[in-house]
């Protein structure tokens, strides 16, 4: 294998800010050349970038809507260009807007669907080849603590069925990629302390909010080159607030 398919590439999207830019730097401190993606937040993108190599790491913040194909291939062709390769995908994309079931307009509902699913497919499907030629290719992707469950929702129908359509692409991902060695899982946060409509922690059986350490331990352990036998996984760390 060449030294370029050994080395530890990552590309996290979504990174400038939030979850994805705390998965950006977790990474780096790991020993991995990071690819920050970013679409809207361009100064956040940069600047976890900038972080990253100030503190000795390697970085680079890239721009895409990652809706559309083209720059989702686009993305990962730049990436590859910059790196050498890629080894692990972290599809964590994804916009919540906060607006009630019959007042969805059509922005609402694309934006919300294009963000995580579409996202997520279009990044995959690019990546595909580079992870294969790995031979320890990674995906972990960001759901949420109900997107195995069908239920109501009164907000963000958009982004939930978004996510929904996160795990279902996952665990497809998973058996046809098997066969290369390739692992693709799904980690799923609770409410973490900078989400929107935080419910009291008191309602939570562990009564706390996630912290982004918690997440990364989870993520840390399905990209672990000895656990390469554990695909189409969903790990929800939520304290407990998904059994309710």
């Amino acid at each position: 294998m060449e030294q370029s398919q050994r080395k530890k590439v990552a590309l996290v999207t979504g990174a400038g800010r939030g979850l994805g830019a705390a998965l950006a730097r977790k990474l780096s401190e790991d020993g991995w050349s990071v690819g920050v993606h970013y679409h809207s937040s361009k100064e956040g993108g940069e600047e976890i970038a900038k972080r990253i190599r100030t503190d000795g790491g390697d970085a680079e913040a890239f721009g895409a809507d990652l809706g559309s194909q083209t720059e989702a291939q686009s993305l990962v062709s730049r990436v590859e260009e910059r790196f050498g390769g890629l080894r692990l995908l972290i599809n964590n994309s994804g916009v919540y807007r906060p607006v009630g079931l019959l007042e969805t307009s059509e922005e609402d509902w694309m934006l919300g669907w294009r963000s995580t699913a579409t996202a997520m497919l279009f990044t995959t499907l690019a990546a595909l080849p580079l992870l294969r030629a790995s031979g320890v290719g990674r995906i972990v992707n960001i759901g949420d603590s109900a997107c195995d469950r069908l239920g109501a929702r009164e907000m963000a129908l958009g982004y939930h069925i978004g996510k929904v359509g996160v795990y279902l692409l996952s665990r497809s991902f998973a058996r046809e990629e098997a066969r290369h060695g390739l692992t693709v899982n799904v980690v799923s946060p609770g409410y973490l302390e900078e989400s929107i409509n935080l419910p009291p922690p008191s309602k939570i059986p562990a009564g706390r909010f996630a912290t982004y350490d918690d997440i990364w331990r989870a993520i840390r352990f399905l990209i672990d080159e000895q656990n390469g036998y554990v695909t189409g996984a969903h790990i929800v760390v939520s304290g407990g607030w998904n059994l309710r």
